[in-house]
Protein backbone atom coordinates (compact mmCIF):
# COMPACT_ATOMS: atom_id res chain seq x y z
CA UNK A 1 0.00 0.00 0.00
CA UNK A 2 1.25 3.47 -0.88
CA UNK A 3 0.77 5.54 2.27
CA UNK A 4 3.21 8.43 1.91
CA UNK A 5 0.71 11.19 2.63
CA UNK A 6 -0.78 9.31 5.59
CA UNK A 7 2.45 8.59 7.49
CA UNK A 8 4.19 11.96 7.37
CA UNK A 9 3.00 15.54 7.27
CA UNK A 10 5.09 17.13 4.55
CA UNK A 11 5.87 20.78 5.25
CA UNK A 12 8.26 21.60 2.39
CA UNK A 13 7.07 19.47 -0.52
CA UNK A 14 3.82 18.09 -1.90
CA UNK A 15 3.62 14.32 -2.46
CA UNK A 16 1.01 12.99 -4.91
CA UNK A 17 0.86 9.18 -5.21
CA UNK A 18 0.44 7.95 -8.79
CA UNK A 19 -0.85 4.42 -8.13
CA UNK A 20 -1.95 2.12 -5.34
CA UNK A 21 1.26 0.11 -5.54
CA UNK A 22 4.14 2.57 -5.66
CA UNK A 23 5.27 5.89 -7.07
CA UNK A 24 4.60 9.53 -6.26
CA UNK A 25 5.15 12.87 -7.96
CA UNK A 26 6.91 15.47 -5.86
CA UNK A 27 6.15 19.19 -6.15
CA UNK A 28 7.79 22.18 -4.51
CA UNK A 29 11.47 21.30 -5.01
CA UNK A 30 13.83 22.88 -7.54
CA UNK A 31 16.55 20.26 -7.89
CA UNK A 32 18.90 22.66 -9.69
CA UNK A 33 19.35 24.67 -6.48
CA UNK A 34 20.95 23.75 -3.17
CA UNK A 35 18.23 22.14 -1.06
CA UNK A 36 18.00 22.75 2.65
CA UNK A 37 18.15 19.82 5.05
CA UNK A 38 14.41 19.85 5.73
CA UNK A 39 13.58 19.44 2.03
CA UNK A 40 16.16 16.68 1.64
CA UNK A 41 14.76 14.82 4.64
CA UNK A 42 11.23 14.94 3.24
CA UNK A 43 12.37 13.82 -0.21
CA UNK A 44 14.19 10.92 1.45
CA UNK A 45 11.07 9.99 3.39
CA UNK A 46 8.92 10.13 0.24
CA UNK A 47 11.51 7.99 -1.57
CA UNK A 48 11.44 5.29 1.12
CA UNK A 49 7.65 5.27 1.41
CA UNK A 50 6.83 5.38 -2.31
CA UNK A 51 9.87 3.44 -3.68
CA UNK A 52 10.06 5.67 -6.76
CA UNK A 53 9.51 9.42 -6.87
CA UNK A 54 9.13 11.74 -9.85
CA UNK A 55 9.82 15.42 -10.39
CA UNK A 56 8.58 17.52 -13.32
CA UNK A 57 9.91 20.60 -15.11
CA UNK A 58 13.47 20.46 -13.79
CA UNK A 59 16.45 22.10 -15.50
CA UNK A 60 19.61 20.23 -14.58
CA UNK A 61 23.19 20.32 -15.76
CA UNK A 62 25.41 17.30 -15.09
CA UNK A 63 26.91 19.29 -12.20
CA UNK A 64 23.55 20.06 -10.60
CA UNK A 65 22.32 16.48 -11.10
CA UNK A 66 25.48 15.27 -9.35
CA UNK A 67 24.97 17.77 -6.53
CA UNK A 68 21.40 16.54 -6.01
CA UNK A 69 22.50 12.89 -6.10
CA UNK A 70 25.22 13.50 -3.52
CA UNK A 71 22.61 14.62 -0.98
CA UNK A 72 21.27 11.06 -0.94
CA UNK A 73 24.33 8.85 -1.42
CA UNK A 74 27.65 8.37 -3.14
CA UNK A 75 27.52 8.20 -6.95
CA UNK A 76 29.13 5.08 -8.39
CA UNK A 77 30.64 3.97 -11.67
CA UNK A 78 28.73 1.91 -14.25
CA UNK A 79 30.98 -1.01 -15.24
CA UNK A 80 30.34 -1.33 -18.97
CA UNK A 81 29.71 2.07 -20.58
CA UNK A 82 31.65 5.32 -20.15
CA UNK A 83 29.99 8.35 -18.66
CA UNK A 84 30.26 11.94 -19.85
CA UNK A 85 33.81 13.15 -20.45
CA UNK A 86 33.71 15.78 -17.70
CA UNK A 87 31.31 13.82 -15.46
CA UNK A 88 32.24 10.12 -15.77
CA UNK A 89 29.63 9.05 -13.20
CA UNK A 90 26.82 10.54 -15.33
CA UNK A 91 25.94 7.92 -17.96
CA UNK A 92 23.93 8.80 -21.08
CA UNK A 93 20.96 6.49 -21.61
CA UNK A 94 20.46 6.86 -25.34
CA UNK A 95 18.46 5.33 -28.15
CA UNK A 96 19.09 6.87 -31.57
CA UNK A 97 16.53 7.30 -34.34
CA UNK A 98 18.00 4.42 -36.38
CA UNK A 99 18.24 1.95 -33.47
CA UNK A 100 15.64 -0.67 -32.60
CA UNK A 101 16.92 -1.88 -29.21
CA UNK A 102 16.75 0.34 -26.13
CA UNK A 103 19.22 0.33 -23.25
CA UNK A 104 18.02 -1.93 -20.42
CA UNK A 105 14.72 -2.60 -22.16
CA UNK A 106 13.41 -5.43 -19.96
CA UNK A 107 12.36 -5.87 -16.33
CA UNK A 108 15.35 -5.49 -14.00
CA UNK A 109 16.90 -3.85 -10.99
CA UNK A 110 20.11 -2.03 -11.82
CA UNK A 111 23.37 -4.03 -11.84
CA UNK A 112 22.19 -6.78 -9.51
CA UNK A 113 25.26 -8.72 -10.67
CA UNK A 114 27.54 -6.52 -8.53
CA UNK A 115 28.53 -7.55 -5.01
CA UNK A 116 27.15 -4.20 -3.81
CA UNK A 117 24.28 -3.27 -6.16
CA UNK A 118 23.25 0.39 -6.19
CA UNK A 119 20.93 1.78 -3.56
CA UNK A 120 19.15 4.08 -5.98
CA UNK A 121 19.10 5.50 -9.49
CA UNK A 122 18.42 9.09 -10.57
CA UNK A 123 17.41 9.54 -14.22
CA UNK A 124 16.96 12.95 -15.88
CA UNK A 125 15.22 13.39 -19.24
CA UNK A 126 16.86 15.62 -21.86
CA UNK A 127 15.24 14.41 -25.11
CA UNK A 128 11.93 12.54 -25.15
CA UNK A 129 10.10 11.07 -28.17
CA UNK A 130 6.72 12.57 -29.11
CA UNK A 131 5.03 9.39 -27.91
CA UNK A 132 6.07 6.24 -26.07
CA UNK A 133 9.20 5.67 -24.04
CA UNK A 134 7.38 5.35 -20.71
CA UNK A 135 9.02 3.46 -17.83
CA UNK A 136 7.17 0.90 -15.71
CA UNK A 137 8.05 0.15 -12.08
CA UNK A 138 7.13 -2.80 -9.84
CA UNK A 139 6.96 -3.05 -6.04
CA UNK A 140 9.09 -5.95 -4.75
CA UNK A 141 7.70 -5.65 -1.22
CA UNK A 142 4.24 -6.39 -2.61
CA UNK A 143 5.61 -9.23 -4.71
CA UNK A 144 7.01 -10.86 -1.58
CA UNK A 145 4.01 -10.12 0.65
CA UNK A 146 1.61 -11.68 -1.87
CA UNK A 147 3.38 -15.02 -2.03
CA UNK A 148 1.92 -17.88 0.02
CA UNK A 149 3.36 -18.54 3.47
CA UNK A 150 4.82 -21.80 2.21
CA UNK A 151 6.54 -20.12 -0.72
CA UNK A 152 7.95 -17.35 1.47
CA UNK A 153 9.34 -19.95 3.86
CA UNK A 154 10.98 -21.93 1.05
CA UNK A 155 12.54 -18.88 -0.58
CA UNK A 156 13.89 -17.52 2.70
CA UNK A 157 16.79 -19.96 2.65
CA UNK A 158 17.74 -19.57 -1.00
CA UNK A 159 20.38 -17.50 -2.76
CA UNK A 160 20.45 -16.76 -6.48
CA UNK A 161 23.20 -16.20 -9.03
CA UNK A 162 22.96 -12.87 -10.88
CA UNK A 163 25.09 -12.31 -13.98
CA UNK A 164 25.83 -9.39 -16.30
CA UNK A 165 25.97 -11.44 -19.47
CA UNK A 166 22.49 -12.93 -19.76
CA UNK A 167 21.99 -12.87 -23.57
CA UNK A 168 18.73 -10.90 -23.69
CA UNK A 169 20.20 -8.31 -21.37
CA UNK A 170 23.58 -8.04 -23.08
CA UNK A 171 21.78 -7.29 -26.34
CA UNK A 172 20.29 -4.12 -24.85
CA UNK A 173 23.80 -2.74 -24.19
CA UNK A 174 25.41 -3.63 -27.52
CA UNK A 175 24.94 -0.27 -29.26
CA UNK A 176 26.32 1.73 -26.34
CA UNK A 177 29.21 -0.67 -25.66
CA UNK A 178 30.18 -0.50 -29.34
CA UNK A 179 30.19 3.29 -29.09
CA UNK A 180 31.71 3.91 -25.64
CA UNK A 181 32.38 0.59 -23.92
CA UNK A 182 35.03 0.13 -21.22
CA UNK A 183 36.25 -3.25 -22.46
CA UNK A 184 35.05 -5.27 -19.46
CA UNK A 185 33.89 -8.78 -20.41
CA UNK A 186 30.25 -9.13 -19.38
CA UNK A 187 30.52 -12.86 -18.74
CA UNK A 188 33.08 -12.26 -15.98
CA UNK A 189 30.77 -10.23 -13.71
CA UNK A 190 28.42 -12.05 -11.34
CA UNK A 191 27.32 -12.15 -7.71
CA UNK A 192 25.22 -14.33 -5.43
CA UNK A 193 22.45 -12.60 -3.46
CA UNK A 194 19.55 -13.69 -1.23
CA UNK A 195 16.31 -14.37 -3.11
CA UNK A 196 14.56 -12.46 -0.33
CA UNK A 197 16.47 -9.40 0.89
CA UNK A 198 15.74 -7.21 3.89
CA UNK A 199 15.78 -3.50 3.14
CA UNK A 200 18.50 -1.92 5.32
CA UNK A 201 16.47 1.22 6.05
CA UNK A 202 12.85 0.06 6.25
CA UNK A 203 13.40 -3.49 7.52
CA UNK A 204 10.87 -4.81 5.00
CA UNK A 205 11.44 -7.96 2.95
CA UNK A 206 11.53 -7.80 -0.86
CA UNK A 207 11.62 -10.49 -3.56
CA UNK A 208 15.10 -9.84 -4.95
CA UNK A 209 15.29 -11.70 -8.27
CA UNK A 210 14.86 -10.25 -11.74
CA UNK A 211 14.50 -11.46 -15.33
CA UNK A 212 17.48 -9.51 -16.67
CA UNK A 213 20.16 -10.83 -14.34
CA UNK A 214 19.04 -13.84 -12.26
CA UNK A 215 19.92 -17.15 -13.94
CA UNK A 216 19.64 -19.87 -11.28
CA UNK A 217 19.46 -20.64 -7.59
CA UNK A 218 22.82 -21.11 -5.94
CA UNK A 219 23.64 -24.83 -5.81
CA UNK A 220 21.16 -25.72 -8.59
CA UNK A 221 21.35 -25.88 -12.36
CA UNK A 222 19.62 -23.42 -14.64
CA UNK A 223 17.25 -26.19 -15.78
CA UNK A 224 16.29 -27.04 -12.21
CA UNK A 225 15.84 -23.38 -11.32
CA UNK A 226 13.88 -22.27 -14.38
CA UNK A 227 10.33 -23.33 -13.43
CA UNK A 228 10.32 -21.50 -10.11
CA UNK A 229 12.27 -18.49 -11.39
CA UNK A 230 9.91 -18.13 -14.35
CA UNK A 231 6.97 -18.12 -11.95
CA UNK A 232 8.62 -15.47 -9.75
CA UNK A 233 9.54 -13.28 -12.73
CA UNK A 234 5.90 -13.28 -13.85
CA UNK A 235 4.51 -12.89 -10.35
CA UNK A 236 6.60 -9.86 -9.40
CA UNK A 237 5.30 -7.71 -12.28
CA UNK A 238 1.59 -8.37 -11.85
CA UNK A 239 -0.28 -5.21 -12.91
CA UNK A 240 -1.48 -4.46 -9.40
CA UNK A 241 2.14 -4.27 -8.23
CA UNK A 242 3.15 -1.64 -10.82
CA UNK A 243 2.97 1.97 -11.91
CA UNK A 244 3.83 3.61 -15.24
CA UNK A 245 5.58 6.95 -15.70
CA UNK A 246 5.19 9.14 -18.77
CA UNK A 247 8.32 11.14 -19.32
CA UNK A 248 8.53 14.78 -20.39
CA UNK A 249 11.63 16.83 -21.06
CA UNK A 250 12.88 17.93 -17.65
CA UNK A 251 11.40 14.97 -15.76
CA UNK A 252 13.42 13.21 -13.06
CA UNK A 253 12.81 9.73 -11.65
CA UNK A 254 14.56 8.56 -8.47
CA UNK A 255 13.96 4.91 -7.59
CA UNK A 256 15.02 2.46 -4.90
CA UNK A 257 16.85 -0.47 -6.50
CA UNK A 258 16.50 -2.47 -3.26
CA UNK A 259 12.72 -2.67 -3.50
CA UNK A 260 11.73 -2.09 -7.15
CA UNK A 261 12.10 -3.37 -10.68
CA UNK A 262 11.78 -1.13 -13.73
CA UNK A 263 11.24 -1.64 -17.45
CA UNK A 264 11.70 1.11 -20.07
CA UNK A 265 9.15 0.44 -22.81
CA UNK A 266 10.64 0.24 -26.32
CA UNK A 267 7.75 1.62 -28.37
CA UNK A 268 9.18 4.70 -30.11
CA UNK A 269 11.20 3.44 -33.09
CA UNK A 270 12.38 6.24 -35.36
CA UNK A 271 12.70 8.74 -32.51
CA UNK A 272 15.61 9.76 -30.29
CA UNK A 273 15.49 9.44 -26.50
CA UNK A 274 18.27 10.70 -24.21
CA UNK A 275 18.44 10.69 -20.43
CA UNK A 276 21.31 11.10 -17.95
CA UNK A 277 21.67 8.47 -15.23
CA UNK A 278 23.45 8.49 -11.88
CA UNK A 279 23.48 5.43 -9.64
CA UNK A 280 24.18 5.60 -5.89
CA UNK A 281 26.29 3.09 -3.99
CA UNK A 282 24.43 0.43 -2.04
CA UNK A 283 25.19 -2.28 0.47
CA UNK A 284 25.64 -6.04 0.22
CA UNK A 285 22.10 -7.53 0.07
CA UNK A 286 21.16 -9.50 3.20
Amino acid sequence: MNVAAATLEYRHIEVRPVSGALGAEIYGADLSRELDDGVVAEIRQAFLENLVIFFRDQTLTPASQMAFAERFGRPMEYPFVKGLEDFPLVVPILKREDETVNFGGLWHTDTAYLERPPMGTILYALEIPPFGGDTMFANLYMAYDNLSAGMREMLSGLNAVNIAGKPATAQTRQDRIAESGKGLAEETVQSVHPVVRTHPETGRKALYVNFAHTVRFDGMTEEESAPLLDYLFEHQVRPEFTCRFRWQTGSVAFWDNRSTLHNPINDYHGHRRLLHRITLEGDVPR
